[in-house]
């Protein structure tokens, strides 16, 4: 019992061809919720259940003819790309535009169709779908025999590590991610973050301290109060926090701000919020709590959302003498002593700064602090930081970790930056760190109760206010100069 098969089809315009790719996948998710709950009232399908992703396709004989200064929106060279699709809905204006760049790049058509690759049950349940809970033991076990479940082998991330290699006769990836691949992290980032993907945005923040999460909610539940300042980067729509609880702007609802979502018993583990602006340009923030493990695992899922950027803005341990707390530490460099991605992105690796965002930082800092040239340097330190998976690596036999910063030159540590920039540089995701020094251990200065309540109201506010400006500055620019030829590889994958 599949669903449908649609032959396939070629297509010089792309918006024709999206409209094939929902086609495609609108009736095979229909085809499967509907088996499925005919199966839960009761009802045993005859055969097998099956519905396939759409693929989208391009075969050239030719050496690439694209514009040399773009960094992805073509095939590496002569041969046969695909890669399958899901959620048009959500991804809808990025398809769209990936199919722009390579009709113009190669002048070849598109082929569009139904691809071989099962889409797993548990990937077409609506939002609210909650089916398996209402079933019996014995029920939940035949739905195996019955359909298909998600299938990890068809999951792995060898294309975005660079050590996929398609057999014999197999078309070369056209993006980093599979349609399983998608679908999974989609899944992942609503257990994780309490929203839905829906509304995340694509400028992403990452902390590790609630305080920084606190001053967020505060700033977004402010700006949905008030009409939108004409003299400012102010076009946000709406708040949503955890529960996909959604504050819309007053302006725009006739009787003043619109609720809408559940807040959730409890918090999630990486809880995430967004100011969302209608051309998904505004900013979602997520506390990822401490710890490498966390840092790749959010990544990981985020990635898959394409975002424009993702800075880290958190705290951090001081490690030269010069340094106040409440300094800030703009890194170039990272020693990666995390260990998390060693086997995914060996340590020999570098991991570069990025022009676009470093610049975009450092101005975001001088246009808050009102600090320039040799005064801005004072409170802030262009440096390599280090980052451990030890949170007492103060406890280690000295001088093992202190020699090692030593030697690297590393002004700072903390335990997700490497993390978080390793993994941008992964899956080609422009990225930055800036953080707040908030304690300098090897001098004696560690955090006091006293001392640490007071750094934070003083710091936390300035430092996010830092944040929002570097997206602002990042707004403004080419998307084609964002995302930098530095994070591409010589035989790339045409999707951005």
């Amino acid at each position: 019992m599949s669903a449908p098969s649609f032959p396939s089809a070629r297509f010089d315009d792309p918006v024709a061809a999206l409209q094939r790719v929902t086609e495609i996948y609108d009736h095979g998710i229909a085809h499967l919720r509907d088996a499925l709950h005919r199966f839960v009232g009761g009802a045993a399908p005859a055969a097998h259940v099956r519905a396939y992703y759409p693929y989208v396709r391009v075969h050239t004989d030719t050496v690439a003819r694209a514009d040399s200064r773009l960094a992805y929106g073509f095939v590496a060279g002569p041969g046969t790309y695909e890669t399958t699709l899901t959620r048009p809905e959500l991804f809808g204006h990025y398809y769209r535009r990936q199919f722009e760049l390579l009709l113009k790049s190669h002048g070849v058509p598109l082929e569009i169709g139904t691809s071989s690759q099962p889409i797993p049950l548990h990937f077409s349940f609506a939002e609210d779908d909650h089916l398996e809970g209402s079933l019996a033991r014995e029920r939940r076990l035949l739905m195996r025999d019955l359909f298909d479940l998600p299938d990890l082998a068809a999951m792995d991330d060898g294309i975005a590590n660079g050590t996929y290699e398609p057999g014999f006769g197999e078309p070369h990836p056209l993006a980093l991610f599979t349609a399983p691949r998608v679908d999974y992290s989609l899944h992942r980032l609503r257990h994780y973050t309490g929203t839905a993907p829906d509304h995340f945005q694509n400028f992403v923040l990452f902390t590790n301290y609630q305080f920084y999460i606190d001053e967020f909610v505060r700033l977004g539940r402010e700006l949905m109060e008030k009409a939108p300042d004409p003299s400012a980067d102010d076009d946000y729509v709406a708040f949503v926090e955890p529960g996909n609880v959604v504050t819309q702007r007053a302006h725009l609802v006739p009787d003043g701000n619109e609720l809408s979502g559940v807040p959730p018993a409890r918090l999630p583990q990486m809880p995430a919020y967004h100011l969302v602006r209608k051309d998904r340009t505004g900013i979602t923030m997520v506390n990822i709590g401490v710890g490498p493990s966390n840092a790749k695992t959010i990544t990981d899922h985020i990635a898959v959302l394409r975002p424009h950027a993702w800075i880290m803005l958190g705290h951090c341990a001081g490690l030269r003498n010069t340094q106040q707390l409440g300094d800030y530490v703009l890194a170039h460099g990272y020693v990666r002593e995390d260990h998390v991605l060693d086997e995914d992105l060996p340590l020999w690796v570098p991991i570069p700064p990025l022009a676009e965002v470093q610049v975009a930082l450092e101005r975001a800092v001088e246009d808050i602090t009102r600090l320039q040239g040799y005064e801005l340097k004072r409170i802030m330190r262009t440096g390599t930081v280090a980052s451990v998976d030890n949170r007492n690596w103060e406890l280690l036999p000295h001088p093992g970790p202190e020699r090692r910063f030593s030697q690297s030159r590393a002004v700072a540590l903390d335990m997700e930056s490497a993390t978080i920039a390793a993994n941008g540089f992964r899956f080609r995701v422009p990225y930055g760190t800036l953080l707040c020094v908030s304690d300098k251990p090897l001098h004696g200065e560690i955090k006091l109760p006293g001392m640490a309540n007071q750094f934070y109201r003083e710091r936390v506010d300035q430092h996010l206010r830092i944040g929002i400006r570097a997206v602002e500055i990042l707004r403004q620019q080419r998307l084609e100069q964002l995302h930098s030829r530095k994070l591409r590889s010589f035989a790339e994958v045409a999707f951005q």
